[in-house]
């Protein structure tokens, strides 16, 4: 029997992860990522499921760059990256601790004491890292969502036998980005623009908190921070006057919104003249059943061909089997 490998990959749960699109991304990818060497940057690392597909299968990346605002989330891809071993450790005492209480009131008890403790007590990475692994595997739908206090808010999810410490991923996902020499940076997007090398490709990866497609729907709370429609226009802004340096490319994922209002052409105007694709999601973490399924996203380039190079394998890619 063949030895299962495992595939680096998200080592957090994320709302609006791409591991479901990678497929679809892939198959848009600019030519020139199979014909040169490149700078690749991700502004809005996220869960980061672009980020190891891409790392997996292009060895012709020279530089990687990540970055995302969330000093929480940058912290754990620094502590995964660095510490592995002693993430690890901390995680299988987490993870026995609270296997040991027989009860679903006594582990949310453990929860809710784990969630005051990493929102008021000053931690250092690792801790705060491993705090967050454990609230993650444990909350509700495994959000991850700020109040306006920069507070994690985010309710006790009732899982009989949830997988708080994943050692094969921690160790695939530190080699990776040891391997890449990941650069991670936290703050705004716009800070990615220092670590572009004119003198070679740069592929850009934008992954925004999404536009709301109602007002009912917008949850984008990662951060205290509001990503409202001005900064959807300061980024549209940005990535314009990365066009114009004439050595990147670029491709942005969000919401579509005139899928659901044809009136609705906010993107249209805001990235006008680019290229746009569509391609499909399924929504699954909203709280009213009726509001999941598939539906269309958008896909915005500043190139157009769109020659699919080589496939995945089918099934190669299922990034939320171990979720």
């Amino acid at each position: 029997m063949k030895e299962k490998q495992t595939i680096a990959g998200p080592f957090l749960k994320w709302v609006g992860g791409k591991g479901q699109l990678l497929k679809q991304l892939e198959a848009l990818l600019p030519k020139e990522l199979y014909e040169e060497e490149f700078t690749y940057i991700e502004p809005f690392v996220g869960g980061g499921a672009m980020l190891f597909f891409m790392l997996q299968h292009f060895p012709n990346i020279r530089n990687v760059v990540i970055n995302d605002i969330n000093r929480n989330l940058t912290e754990a891809y620094r502590v995964v990256k660095e510490q592995p071993d002693e993430l690890v450790l901390n995680l299988k005492r987490i993870e026995q601790e609270y296997k040991r209480l027989s009860d679903e009131e006594s582990r949310k008890d453990y929860f809710l004491g784990m969630r005051q403790t990493f929102n008021e007590e000053a931690l250092d990475a690792l801790s705060k890292t491993s705090l967050l692994f454990f609230l993650n595997r444990t909350c509700f739908n495994g959000l991850y969502r700020e109040n306006s206090r920069g507070k994690f808010n985010v309710p006790f999810g009732s899982y009989s036998n949830p997988t708080i410490c994943n050692p094969e991923v921690i160790y695939a996902d530190s080699q990776l980005l040891n391997k890449s020499d990941v650069e991670i940076l936290n703050g705004d997007f716009e800070a990615i623009a220092q670590h572009i090398d004119r003198r070679r490709l740069c592929f850009i990866y934008f992954d925004p908190p999404y536009r709301p497609l109602s007002s009912t729907s917008s949850f984008n709370s990662y951060v205290k921070e509001a990503f409202n429609d001005d900064e959807q226009r300061r980024l549209a802004d940005f990535c314009r006057r990365l066009s114009n340096q004439g050595n990147c490319l670029w491709m942005l994922s969000n919401a579509d919104c005139s899928a659901k209002n044809p009136e609705d052409r906010f993107f249209e105007e805001i990235y006008k003249d680019f290229d746009f694709q569509h391609v499909w999601a399924s929504r699954s973490v909203n709280a009213v059943a009726s509001k999941r399924g598939k539906l269309t996203e958008l896909l915005i380039r500043n190139y157009q061909e769109r020659e699919n190079v080589w496939q995945v394998a089918e099934g190669e890619f299922n990034f939320n089997s171990y979720l």
